[in-house]
C-alpha cells in the first residue's frame, strides 16, 4: 500500500471526528442519564467473545452480520459482536443469577451503549460499525414492560429531539400461530415468510393456494399480508380473526391492550400497526414495534418480546427490549449540541495562576494552556472566548472579544 492510500478506511467504516464525537457523547450521556432515571442499569458487555454465546437462537441474519476470529488461547470460534442483546441476556441469565435467593426472581432492568461491528452494512450509506444504544427489560411476561419500553423508546426520540415520531406495531406470533396451524414444511414456511417480508401478494396468494389445504387458515394468512396501516386495522384484526384459533385471539387481545395503556400514557402519540411485519421472526416471539420519522426511509429505533432467550445460558426469562444507532439519531437530531467555549492561560509555573485554573476545570470550565507564543487570533481558532491574563499581582479571566 502507497502512503497516499494509507489513510483509507474500509467501505462503510468511519473515524468520528471531534464536533461529531462531543454531538454523540453528549447525547449519549442524556440518553443513559434517561435510562438510569427510569430504573435502567448500565452494563457494559465485552466487545468479543465465543461465537456459541453470541449467536444465540436460530438467526442466519445475525449470524451472517458476525465476524469470525480464531481465540489463539484455547482454538475456538469467537465473534465481533454484531448484536448486544444476547450478550446482556447472558449477563441477566448468568451474572446476575447468581444474586440473593430472595432476588433472583426480580425483574432486571439493563442498559447499555457501545459499537458492534457487521461485515456488511445493513442498509445504503448505514455504517458497518453502528453505535448501538439501548434498554432491556427481564423477568417480566406482562404487558406492562412492553408499555414501558414503547413509551421509553419514544421518550429517547424525544430527547434526541426527533421530529414526527410514528410507532408501528406488530406481533411475530399471529403468523406463527397460523403457520403452525396450517402444516406447512420449513422450505415452504420461509418462501411465504420472504414473500411477506416483500408485500409479495401475487407470490403469498400463490404459495396458500398450494400449499395451504385448510382455506380458513389460508384466508387469515391472506387478509394478515394485508393488515397494515393506521390504528383501524386493529379494529379490523380483532374481525378478521374473530373465529382464528385461541393463540391468535390472545396474541390480538395482548396487542390491544398494549396500544392502550401506551396511548393512556402517551394520548398524543401517532400509532400505526403492520402485522405481517415479521422484522426478527428468527429472534422475537411476540410483540414488535418499531419508530419511523418521514424523513429517515428506515426504523430509527425498534425492539420486540424476546422471551426464553436466555434458556441456553442456563436462565429462561421473559425478555423484551429495543434499541436505536446513536450515529442516527444524532445525525436527524434538531438539537443544537453547542460545544463551550474554552478559556486560554498562560504557561507559567506561578502558583496562583495553577489554583485559578484548577478551580476553573473542577468548575467545568475547558482551559488550554498556551505552550507556545499564540495571538488571540490563534486561541480563538482554538475555542476559547476568554484569556487569563495578569492584572498587577491577580490573575483574572477577560474576554477574547471586543
Amino acid at each position: 500500500m502507497s502512503v497516499r492510500d494509507r489513510w483509507l478506511l474500509p467501505e462503510g467504516v468511519e473515524e468520528i471526528l471531534p464536533d461529531e464525537a462531543f454531538r454523540l457523547e453528549t447525547l449519549r450521556r442524556q440518553i443513559l442519564d434517561l435510562y438510569s432515571s427510569w430504573g435502567y442499569d448500565l452494563v457494559i458487555p465485552p466487545l468479543f467473545e465465543y461465537l456459541d454465546s453470541l449467536l444465540v437462537g436460530s438467526s442466519h441474519d445475525l449470524d451472517l452480520h458476525t465476524f469470525k476470529i480464531t481465540d489463539q488461547l484455547t482454538g475456538r470460534m469467537m465473534g465481533l459482536r454484531a448484536d448486544i442483546t444476547p450478550q446482556v441476556a447472558r449477563i441477566d441469565a448468568h451474572c446476575l443469577s447468581q444474586r440473593e435467593a430472595d432476588c433472583q426472581h426480580l425483574p432486571v432492568r439493563l442498559c447499555y451503549s457501545d459499537t458492534v461491528a457487521h461485515t456488511r452494512p445493513r442498509g445504503l450509506l448505514a455504517s458497518r460499525i453502528p453505535i448501538r444504544i439501548g434498554a432491556e427489560f427481564f423477568g417480566h411476561d406482562g404487558v406492562g414492560c412492553d408499555i414501558e419500553l414503547i413509551c421509553l423508546m419514544h421518550e429517547t426520540l424525544r430527547l434526541a429531539e426527533i421530529d414526527e415520531i410514528h410507532i408501528v406495531l406488530g406481533h411475530v406470533g399471529i403468523f406463527r400461530s397460523l403457520v403452525q396451524e396450517s402444516a406447512l414444511t420449513s422450505e415452504v414456511e420461509n418462501d411465504l415468510f420472504d414473500a411477506l417480508q416483500r408485500k409479495a401478494y401475487d407470490e403469498i396468494d400463490s404459495l396458500l393456494e398450494q400449499h395451504v389445504d385448510d382455506k380458513a387458515i389460508a384466508k387469515m394468512i391472506f387478509e394478515l399480508a394485508r393488515l397494515s396501516g393506521d390504528e383501524s386495522v386493529l379494529e379490523t384484526a380483532l374481525e378478521t380473526f374473530k373465529e382464528a384459533p385461541e393463540s391468535v385471539q390472545q396474541e390480538l387481545q395482548e396487542l390491544a391492550a398494549i396500544a392502550k395503556g401506551v396511548k393512556l400514557r402517551l394520548p398524543a402519540i401517532s400509532l400505526g400497526y403492520d402485522l405481517c411485519e415479521l422484522r426478527g421472526y428468527e429472534y422475537h416471539t411476540g410483540i414488535v414495534f418499531a419508530a419511523y420519522t418521514p424523513v429517515y426511509g428506515r426504523a430509527l429505533a425498534q425492539g420486540g418480546r424476546f422471551d426464553d432467550i436466555g434458556d441456553v445460558f442456563g436462565r429462561a426469562r421473559s425478555a423484551s427490549g429495543f434499541d436505536a444507532d446513536l450515529k442516527v439519531l444524532v445525525q436527524l437530531s434538531k438539537a443544537a449540541f453547542v460545544r463551550p467555549k474554552a478559556i486560554s492561560a498562560p504557561f507559567d509555573a506561578d502558583e496562583q495562576l495553577q489554583q485559578l485554573i484548577e478551580k476553573l476545570r473542577a468548575n467545568g470550565e475547558r482551559v488550554i494552556v498556551e505552550l507556545a507564543a499564540e495571538s488571540s487570533d490563534d486561541a480563538q481558532r482554538l475555542g476559547c472566548d476568554r484569556k487569563i491574563v495578569r492584572d498587577g499581582q491577580q490573575w483574572q479571566v477577560k474576554s477574547l472579544i471586543g
